[in-house]
């Protein structure tokens, strides 16, 4: 009779133990979607980021190219003529011939940013690929 016990006993332990050992499987296995969700988002949202950057600093250098084709003609005519620049919030009097080379340079700078912004989003797109082929995510459209 006290084997029968004992036998008893070690299988109600087992049985306890299996389902603490299912409970800690589904725990993790909930924190490990959780995280996985989080960096999911987290790519979309630099990517967003980074698309949004791009196309604001796209926008701001088509602006100077504007203002470059507009004062082209006054830089062949009258290069002394004034000109007036916003100066981080200051309206500042200057010549067509000092403004033009500064917006030249500065549509350059910008242009160079979008380029490493174009290359950043690239890799981080890559990235993400990855990272979905590696958690096996796919995403289903809805209609």
């Amino acid at each position: 009779m006290s084997t029968s016990k004992a036998k008893a006993k070690t299988s109600q332990l087992s049985e306890q133990g299996r389902r603490c050992l299912f409970d800690l499987a589904d725990a993790f296995m909930m924190i490990f979607q959780t995280e996985i969700q989080q960096m999911y988002s987290r790519f979309q949202s630099e990517l967003q980021t980074l698309a949004g950057k791009i196309g604001e600093l796209e926008q701001e250098a088509e602006e100077h190219t504007l203002v470059l084709a507009t004062l082209k003609e006054a830089l062949e005519k009258e290069p002394d003529r004034k000109c007036f620049r916003l100066i981080g919030g200051v309206l500042v009097e200057r010549t067509v011939k000092e403004v033009v080379p500064t917006l030249q340079t500065n549509r350059d700078g910008i242009r160079k940013v979008v380029c490493t912004l174009a290359d950043q989003i690239k890799t981080k797109e890559q990235e993400f690929e990855a990272f979905k082929r590696e958690n096996n995510i796919r995403v289903i459209q809805r209609a």
